[in-house]
């Protein structure tokens, strides 16, 4: 059987971060932070890293992408980009979860957490009676007593693109449906403070 070549991406959080895995092996990997032009940047990076790796489009057996939670526009972004190239090459695209990926390599009950800011953090039990469900919480209000990784707590084994990678070359035999977004909160944008303009008639 050959080895599957994952092409991974994440632009939940405030970066892009690619990664190329084929079979165990993470062949290339990279994390650009910024806070916008995401949209403009993940598939040109991508693009470089197939390159670099002297691995071609066709030979990607599935796309693994970051579904969140995190900042909505990333989000969006990231995962738009997964199901229309996943589409065009006829492969599976495969969402992970931020919690799954701040899993990966760790063994045991921990609790995976996602910086939601104002003090707040998205969070995910795992192997543990609490947060068995994502959900948002308070910093304050997270049991004191359960390993926590990710935002006020350890570092994760993997990188997340790596993570990714690594999650949806496990998944690639599973029945897998076309990724959306992980939203565990109402969209805080603001309406424009502009007035609008007037239409002429």
């Amino acid at each position: 059987m050959n080895k599957p070549t994952i092409l991974a991406f994440d632009t939940a959080s405030a970066h892009c971060a690619v990664a190329v895995l084929h079979g165990d092996e993470v062949i290339a990997s990279a994390v650009e932070p910024m806070a916008k032009g995401q949209a403009e940047r993940i598939l040109t990076l991508a693009q470089e890293l197939l390159v670099q790796t002297e691995t071609r489009m066709d030979q990607l057996s599935a796309i693994g992408v970051g579904v969140g939670p995190g900042n909505f526009t990333g989000i969006r972004i990231a995962v738009s980009a997964a199901r229309g190239l996943a589409l065009g090459l006829g492969i599976p695209a495969i969402g992970v979860t931020a919690f799954e990926a701040l899993k990966l390599g760790t063994e045991g009950p921990c609790l995976c957490t996602v910086d939601a800011r104002r003090d707040m953090v998205f969070a995910q039990g795992f192997e543990a009676e609490y947060f068995a469900e994502p959900e948002l919480s308070l910093f304050s209000d997270l049991p004191t007593d359960i390993p926590i990784i990710g935002a006020f707590g350890a570092q994760p084994q993997y990188s997340v693109a790596e993570a990714i990678a690594r999650i949806a070359a496990s998944k690639l035999s599973e029945d897998n449906h076309p990724p959306a977004p992980l939203y565990l909160r109402p969209a805080d944008a603001a309406p424009a403070r502009d007035k609008p303009p007037k239409i002429i008639p």
